[in-house]
């Protein structure tokens, strides 16, 4: 894939209570449009989840100050260990001095420990941590999408998923949240990227974070979704095992 070409456009939008969809529209060359999406969850103990890749760090950077300040992040979280999950981690420790990554087990032990500047809080499957008024728990999803170390945050009090790569949508302006369908899109772009690691656990994985009853789905790329997240993962699992 071409490198993309940032912009000033990132918006910032509240997808629910103190959780603030930050995201920067690209165009990738040959590809079309394409967003990335940081989520920040404003409370006594700040998290962000996705930090952009390294060289998107000004432009999110200057959007998460837009909120708290950047030396108040107490946690920097990602799903798995990939550039555009955690590229700028580095970058964003240097300038919260009270900032740990946060990440699972398995991405602590073969990544996180070694590229950190920082060790990382590592969490155990089902792990919760308080950030005051919020409070997220780590879910272990190997290979799903992909990555044997990936995993979720699931914000209690919200009923928000963090759920990375699920439902990834194509283009680069889409409504910050909507109640319109992103599975029959998202699916669409799976099925031309392939980016899905076709284990077989997916149906297990996915009715376990059904089962969490999620009422906001915050996607990693594309919109923000609001509606029955049970359902909707349990759409998902069936158009996988379909194909």
């Amino acid at each position: 894939m071409a490198t993309p070409s940032f912009s000033s456009d990132t918006t910032i939008d509240e997808i629910a209570d103190r959780i603030y969809r930050i995201s920067t529209p690209v165009e990738i060359p040959g590809g079309g449009g394409f967003s990335f999406n940081q989520y920040l969850i404003d409370d006594d103990e700040p998290l962000l989840f996705h930090t952009g890749l390294r060289k998107m760090f000004p432009v999110v950077a200057d959007a998460v100050a837009r909120i708290v300040a950047l030396d108040r992040l107490r946690y920097v979280g990602f799903s798995h260990f990939e550039a555009d999950e955690c590229g700028a981690l580095n970058a964003f420790l240097a300038v919260a001095p009270r900032a740990e990554p946060l990440c699972g087990q398995i991405a602590a032990m073969v990544s996180v420990s070694d590229y950190a500047d920082r060790p990382p809080r590592a969490l155990d499957d089902g792990e919760t941590v308080s950030l005051g008024r919020h409070s997220v728990r780590w879910l272990y999803t190997p290979h799903l999408p992909h990555a044997w170390e990936c995993g979720f945050l699931m914000e209690t009090t919200s009923a928000t998923l963090l759920c990375g790569d699920l439902f990834t949508q194509g283009g680069s302006h889409l409504p910050p949240l909507t109640e319109s369908d992103i599975l029959e899109p998202s699916e669409a772009f799976r099925r031309e990227m392939d980016y899905f690691s076709h284990t077989r656990n997916a149906r297990v994985m996915l009715e376990r974070l059904a089962a969490l009853k999620p009422t906001t789905l915050a996607c990693m790329h594309g919109s923000a979704w609001r509606g029955d997240g049970a359902a909707l993962l349990r759409g998902l699992a069936d158009s996988v095992e379909r194909g």
